[in-house]
């Protein structure tokens, strides 16, 4: 009776061991990881830029910028975000910062701020073909069709 009781005890600690490695093995899958992307300076380089410093100050306070303004607007841009990834979800930005300095001239004309809060999501691309006319469903197509083709069309002369 003691012997079967030993037994029992080793099988069932080869039972719980499996499940309990695997659900640690999901649970190891599903952490997240933050991708950080981009550059921001820190709040006091900011600060330390005024209105009418010429761009040779700001580049060299700041550095380079992210990007810059479109062709006919002179602004510099200083962009980062932060994006969490977990798992096999689509990733989310959590955070975004955003300094904005635009230029009359050479000289600073204004300096902004802004978060992910501020922006909204636009949809550049949609991947989607706008076509006109009526879309019609399978069935309206294939009964559609229906009566619209002889045998002889098919066999020939």
């Amino acid at each position: 009776m003691c012997r079967d009781n030993r037994m029992s005890k080793g099988v069932m600690k080869k039972f719980l061991v499996g499940p309990l490695l695997v659900a640690g093995l999901m649970v190891a899958g599903c952490t997240s990881e933050i991708d950080v992307h981009g550059y921001v300076p820190i709040a006091e380089d900011v600060a330390s830029i005024s209105v009418g410093d010429s761009q040779e100050t700001v580049s060299a306070r700041l550095g380079e910028p992210t990007t810059r303004g479109l062709e006919g607007t002179n602004t510099w841009y200083y962009i980062s975000s932060k994006v969490r990834r977990v798992a096999f979800f689509a990733p989310r930005e959590i955070d975004r910062q955003i300094v904005a300095i635009s230029f009359s001239g050479t000289r600073v004309a204004q300096i902004e701020r802004f978060g992910l809060e501020d922006g909204m999501v636009i949809d550049l691309n949609r991947n989607v073909t706008v076509t006109d006319g009526r879309r019609l469903t399978f069935f309206e197509q294939f009964l559609g069709n229906v009566g619209n083709f002889s045998a002889e069309s098919f066999i020939g002369n």
